[in-house]
Order: C-alpha cells, then sequence, then structure tokens
C-alpha cells in the first residue's frame, strides 16, 4: 500500500475528523516531480463534491503551515467508493464475509494478486476464500493495495 507516513495521519486526522468526516485512509505517491496526496473520507450518508472540496481546503492549509509535504505535490480528497481502499486491520475486520481484491508486495504460494472473501482475520492474518471454497492466509503485512469488490 502506498500509505502516507504517521507523520500525515497526526496532522490530517485531526482537521478531517473536525470537519465531521471519518478519515478513510491517506495514500502517498513521491514522485520526482509531482507527488500525489490523496485523502479518502467519508461519514454516514456518504459524501459529495462540496464535502471534498472543504476538506481539501481546510487541509491544504495546514500541510502548508506544517510543511508536511516536500515539493509540488497534488493534493486529492476523495469518497472510498464502491471499491472503498482497506489500509487497516480494523477495515477488514469491519468488511468480514465481503469479496476483496488485494496484492501482495511479497508472493503466497507463487501468487501477488488474490481475490475472494474475507473470512476472518486472525492476529496479523487475512484469511481469504476463493471461488472454490479453498481458504489461504495472506499476512497483512504483506499487502501492498487492498480493495473491496462491489458485488452486484
Amino acid at each position: 500500500m502506498k500509505q502516507a507516513s504517521e507523520q500525515l495521519y497526526r496532522i490530517i486526522r485531526p482537521v478531517v475528523e473536525s470537519l465531521g468526516y471519518e478519515l478513510v485512509g491517506i495514500e502517498f505517491h513521491n514522485r520526482p516531480r509531482n507527488s500525489l496526496l490523496r485523502i479518502y473520507i467519508d461519514r454516514e450518508g456518504g459524501v459529495d463534491v462540496d464535502d471534498c472540496a472543504l476538506v481539501s481546503n481546510q487541509v491544504s492549509g495546514v500541510l502548508d503551515v506544517e510543511d508536511a509535504v516536500r515539493g509540488h505535490y497534488t493534493l486529492e480528497v476523495s469518497s472510498p467508493g464502491l471499491d472503498r481502499p482497506l489500509f487497516s486491520l480494523d477495515h477488514f475486520r469491519r468488511f468480514v464475509g465481503s469479496r476483496v481484491k488485494l496484492k501482495l508486495e511479497v508472493p503466497v504460494e507463487g501468487r501477488r494478486n488474490w481475490s475472494g472473501r474475507i473470512r476472518q482475520v486472525e492476529d496479523e492474518v487475512l484469511i481469504l476464500e476463493d471461488e472454490q471454497g479453498e481458504e489461504y492466509r495472506l499476512p497483512f503485512a504483506d499487502v501492498e493495495q487492498a480493495r473491496l469488490e462491489p458485488e452486484w
């Protein structure tokens, strides 16, 4: 996961929560010319463009004062959407029973890309069930990226 540093979480979380939103997660893509800082917010009933703009303006001001991101960067504030990114073990626990697609940094059984239903979270291990009913134990520490798979 291109998850942001703890410093960015410490700066951004209070701003987002003081506005009445849940901070779902932060991604930081460090690039030579223009980095990308993406913040996912949510609240009961969802968020719209005005909510994202409000959070963007507030966070932008705090980031400028704190000088928390070096160089040029683009700030995006977004709803997590139907294919919600999962950043923490608590997110996986919250969505037990849901379908997920994830990519691992280190292959398990020769695979980095996995898709299946979250069956359980044990300590730091995700238990995923595939389409054939097979269960796999995947270490959370090795998750590079994870998103819910919408079910229609």
